[in-house]
């Protein structure tokens, strides 16, 4: 029975307002690694960790997500990952699988086998998109867009936060479906990055606008069919007066609330009256049975290059708080992913 170091990631305390490097410690633990007797858990080496912004709300005392609840402090953060198995006391998995699923942030993990969302089947692309454009990032994109906005060829689609994990695919299957597709985003790289690789049509510093409504005018001109939200606050304010009718908008998040001590109030939501807009929320959760058409709808896209994933990888476990924290003041760049180990 080998004992070895297990370095986690634990959260101090309940966050409030915008979290800091300093709301979590790097705390060096042990474990063994052997299932404990008559177990049906797995036992994983964690490789690749998931930023994800939904995980703020979690450092929150008041339970949000149905199913999520909040982190525990001075106990590890939980999120997202790939993972290789250890050992398995569940039939579905057995030593050297490569999986993703919800983990917790270390090294190595004790998990119950109803955290593991797939097993890896195909590894003829990096390993660490299956914590992004391969699982939740990709599969909420998806669903988003296709099962929600039910897009149309020749349909306006305007994209917030439009170079992160989820914003980026949303904007390729747009333009795969036929679309006119523009997007936001919070600096000149990442608006050249929207324009010159991932292929979107128009894409805009939303810092340098003055007036939002005025910038949506601008780029769309008879108004926009599908909004895929993920910031809120003033960006769906002037969207919701640039709507043309009977217009969808996914609510996939609202990342410019979540470090809010009082949210920011919308004004012009008559327009969801008047336009018959369809706005619905929705949780990612709900959708994991389209994963094997998901699985067939991207993988040849990827492989022939027409779909690009742009990733941030943050190296080391210890670097985790930093590329986590930065999330929520847009440092990176993509996909924020953090590399725990190597297989």
């Amino acid at each position: 029975m080998a004992q070895v170091r297990n370095n986690q990631v634990i959260l101090r305390n309940y966050v409030t307002g915008f979290p800091k490097e300093s709301d979590m410690n790097i705390v060096e633990s042990s474990i063994t690694l052997n299932l404990p007797e008559g177990s049906n858990d797995v036992l994983i080496k964690n490789l690749y960790l998931s930023c994800d912004p939904y995980m703020r709300i979690l450092m929150n005392k008041v339970e949000v997500f149905e199913g999520f609840p909040p982190f525990t402090p001075a106990s590890p953060l939980g999120g997202f990952g790939v993972a290789k198995v250890l050992e398995s006391g569940h039939s579905d998995y057995k030593k050297g699988d490569l999986i993703w699923g919800f983990t917790r942030w270390e090294e190595y993990s004790l998990v119950p086998s109803t955290q593991i969302f797939s097993k890896i089947e195909h590894t003829d692309v990096p390993l660490s998109y299956y914590a992004g454009i391969l699982g939740m990032a990709g599969l909420t994109a998806y669903a988003g867009f296709f099962e929600l906005g039910t897009p149309k060829k020749g349909e306006n689609v305007f994209v917030s936060a439009a170079s992160g994990a989820v914003g980026q695919l949303v904007g390729q299957f747009a333009k795969l479906s036929g679309c006119y597709v523009v997007g936001s985003a919070g600096t000149k790289e990442k608006v050249n990055l929207l324009k010159n690789k991932l292929g979107f049509d128009e894409a805009f510093n939303y810092k340098e606008e003055p007036d939002l409504n005025a910038a949506l005018k601008r780029y769309f001109p008879e108004g926009i069919d599908i909004y895929f939200e993920n910031v809120g606050g003033k960006t769906l304010d002037a969207v919701l007066l640039n709507l043309r009718s009977n217009s969808r908008i996914p609510v996939c998040g609202m990342v410019s609330q979540y470090n809010l001590i009082e949210p920011e109030g919308v004004k012009n939501l008559t327009n969801l009256i008047f336009k018959q807009v369809h706005m619905q929320g929705f949780l990612v959760t709900n959708y994991y049975h389209l994963y094997p058409k998901f699985l067939e709808y991207l993988l040849p896209y990827i492989r022939e290059g027409k779909v690009v994933y742009v990733e941030d990888r943050a190296e080391g476990l210890e670097n985790g708080p930093k590329a986590l924290v930065g999330l929520y003041s847009g440092r990176n760049v993509g996909k924020q992913v953090v590399a725990v180990a190597r297989e």
